[in-house]
């Protein structure tokens, strides 16, 4: 009985271990997008008021988005720390799960 109750604690506390991994991905991802998007439209604004790029010029000029791009490069590093092998839906499961709907088609 004791070992199944350290054994539920050890459960309890690589699960609760995961969650905040979780947690702590999902802020960074927020923070991500609030921030890039707040920077990027205080960018446009600022080169179109500036004169010296016209609205279109500014909307697509690379250094007003290349923060996404290098703050991109660190959630993707964030994204496979935290969900490794099971990234997106290319896990096993995933691969089980198709090749099942695939035999059941007629």
């Amino acid at each position: 009985m004791n070992t199944d109750n350290e054994q539920m604690n050890r459960k309890y506390l690589r699960a609760k271990k995961r969650v905040e991994k979780l947690k702590g991905f999902y802020w960074h991802l927020t923070v991500y997008i609030v921030i890039n998007t707040i920077i990027s439209v205080f960018k446009i604004i600022s080169d179109a008021n500036n004169g010296s790029e016209g609205l279109e010029e500014a909307l697509f000029d690379f250094d007003n988005y290349s923060l996404w791009l290098w703050w991109g490069i660190g959630i993707a590093f964030h994204t496979y720390n935290v969900f490794g092998a099971n990234l997106l839906f290319m896990n096993k499961d995933w691969e089980e799960k198709k090749i099942k709907e695939y035999m059941d088609e007629k």
